[in-house]
């Protein structure tokens, strides 16, 4: 199995660098045989974003496992996304970290699947409460269903009789909803158009 270790010179007995974005070197070492690549950390010198590029390079080079001093946030994103492992807090030389890697010593972190998927689900999510509202929207128009305390009344209910809304608050309501309802049937309006074009 391949291991990447932040290094900060080009050979086994240099001492692990804790910074993986801005490690001089990685070596790339094959835990079967013990032989070593050195390879040169290109993105150690960027402005911004040196542990995501940084994180593309180990995962280029077919390593599994990364033994590091610590990691970004953006880092570990990255490297989780390629499926690569990673064990922090590693120090001494690159020598010993494998060994200690070898002998189970080091804490090994597996990928976390958390993260954007919950971040698109939230958003799809909204996207549908919006469809909703629409298709409640459009039917029994006015306001005047609006306005009572955001009743929506539907054909089998008659709307109930309430004192008009006189503060502030709800007549910026009313008056959000109304803009609301104008604007989605215009995009209905625009729908509608579209297929009656298609249909011809």
């Amino acid at each position: 199995m391949k291991v990447a270790v932040s290094s900060t010179g080009p050979d086994m007995n240099s001492q692990v660098d804790p910074r993986f974005g801005r490690c001089p070197y990685f070596l790339i070492v094959d835990t079967d045989t013990m032989s070593a690549e050195a390879v040169q950390n290109t993105a150690a010198h960027l402005s911004g974003g040196a542990g995501i590029q940084a994180a593309q390079l180990v995962a280029q080079t077919g390593a599994k496992t990364v033994l590091t001093g610590s990691l970004g946030p953006n880092a570990t994103r990255a490297l989780a996304a390629a499926g690569l492992d990673t064990a922090l807090g590693v120090s001494g030389t690159v020598k010993q970290a494998l060994e200690q890697f070898k002998g189970g010593e080091t804490k090994i972190s597996t990928p976390s699947s958390t993260g954007s998927g919950s971040t698109y689900g939230a958003g799809a999510g909204t996207g549908m409460g919006y469809g909703m509202g629409r298709g409640r929207g459009g039917g029994r128009g006015g306001g005047r269903g609006m306005g009572l305390r955001r009743q929506i009344p539907t054909g089998a209910y008659p709307p109930q009789q309430v004192t008009p809304p006189t503060d502030v608050a709800t007549r910026s309501d009313f008056e959000t909803l109304k803009n609301q309802m104008s604007k989605i049937q215009e995009q209905l309006e625009k729908i509608q158009r579209r297929l009656d074009k298609l249909e011809k």
